[in-house]
């Protein structure tokens, strides 16, 4: 007898209700909204009338298209980008976000960020990354970087920047099943990460005894598996708001299609992530697999580390931060809001720029101090 198909749950945000919350973040100077003016949000949700990905990615390209026209590609890069938002699941938003990468080199050369495309071999492909370094400096300290489900390279990128300015240079990348990425998300897909910085320790302008990584939401897992695979040579992880566990529960996975803290289609995209994910009972089966407890990371030593979370927040539950806190031998240190959601972002005060500034920044100037180390 054939089972019958498992029913992938419907969302619980309408297109009215998506568009208002994405007004409403706009407003605020939200994710995944930050940057946007609200007039220009304003008319592309007056051009989208169904639900239709192609529909949405050509109402906030058209706007880009606008900007990119005069010249101002910062603009036009945040559009296309929330154009092809979460992930590229249709042609038109996998066009918006071959724009969205132009357009963010064009405002790169346009701010003279002194940025490099970097195309390092791996496995009969490339790892394509963003690496910056700072001048005058003979052998600079750097920060690894790893987008997470929707956060990509760019993004990485124009956050880290400001380090140039310490004498610190930042190498970005997309993380499995996203972006450039050349691999999707399976056991061992941190390979990638390692293969990475092979090639960036061996660099003569690069001090190989002061690199650390960070990585948010779904690249805080890969932060964590750093942490431990390659704790010899990271003087110090950042992992924001990073899945452990729990989050890859199945009881998780089919939570992901009706979470409303995400502004929409948080399961279908992270279904697009997984080698050999290709319906809903496949994501949800599998899922469990993936939990750092399934692969044997929890409970080993790493490098030390900062993990930054909320304790409100329904896309990682805090249980896997607070186990990752508690295990292993190696200490750790943590920033936990109490009423913050995802990333520990909270719609007032702590907001992700915020957190970045006061919170994240400090944290990767002191561990790649030449003289402190991160307890100092």
């Amino acid at each position: 007898m054939q089972q019958a198909a498992i029913a992938q749950p419907a969302p619980l945000r309408t297109l009215a209700e998506v568009k208002a919350e994405a007004l409403a973040r706009a407003e605020r100077g939200s994710y995944p909204l930050i940057g946007l003016d609200p007039a220009d949000v304003r008319t592309a949700l007056a051009a989208i009338v169904t639900t239709d990905r192609d529909e949405w990615a050509a109402a906030w390209s058209a706007i880009g298209d606008r900007y990119a026209a005069q010249g101002d590609h910062v603009r036009a890069w945040r559009l296309y980008s929330f154009a092809r938002w979460p992930v590229p699941l249709s042609a038109g938003k996998q066009r918006a976000y071959r724009k969205a990468v132009d357009a963010f080199l064009a405002y790169a050369r346009d701010k003279r960020l002194p940025l490099q495309v970097v195309r390092i071999p791996f496995e009969g492909h490339e790892i394509v990354g963003y690496l910056q370094m700072p001048a005058g400096v003979a052998r600079a300290p750097m920060v690894v970087s790893i987008g997470g489900l929707d956060s990509r390279k760019e993004d990485l990128a124009e956050r880290f920047a400001p380090l140039l300015a310490h004498g610190i240079g930042s190498l970005s990348f997309d993380m499995p099943g996203t972006g450039e990425a050349p691999i999707k998300i399976a056991p061992g897909a941190e390979r990638m990460f390692s293969r990475a910085l092979d090639w960036l320790v061996a660099r003569a302008d690069v001090d190989a005894s002061r690199v650390a990584l960070y990585g948010g939401s779904f690249g805080g897992y890969w932060a964590c598996k750093l942490a431990v695979s390659e704790r010899e040579r990271l003087v110090g992880v950042v992992a924001q708001a990073p899945p452990v566990h729990e989050a890859f529960s199945s009881e998780f996975a089919r939570g992901n299609f009706t979470n409303t803290e995400y502004l929409f289609e948080l399961g279908d995209a992270m279904m697009s992530l997984y080698d050999g994910a290709e319906t809903y009972a496949d994501y949800v089966r599998t899922s469990p697999e993936h939990s750092l407890v399934a692969q044997g990371f929890v409970g080993k030593p790493t490098a030390p580390m900062l993990l930054i979370a909320g304790a409100l927040d329904t896309q990682v539950p805090i249980s896997d931060v607070e186990l990752w806190l508690r295990s292993g031998d190696t200490p750790k240190e943590a920033w936990i809001h109490a009423g913050g959601g995802h990333m520990g972002r909270d719609a007032v005060t702590w907001r992700d720029p915020v957190i970045f500034a006061q919170v994240t920044t400090p944290w990767l100037l002191r561990v790649l101090s030449p003289t402190k180390g991160p307890s100092a």
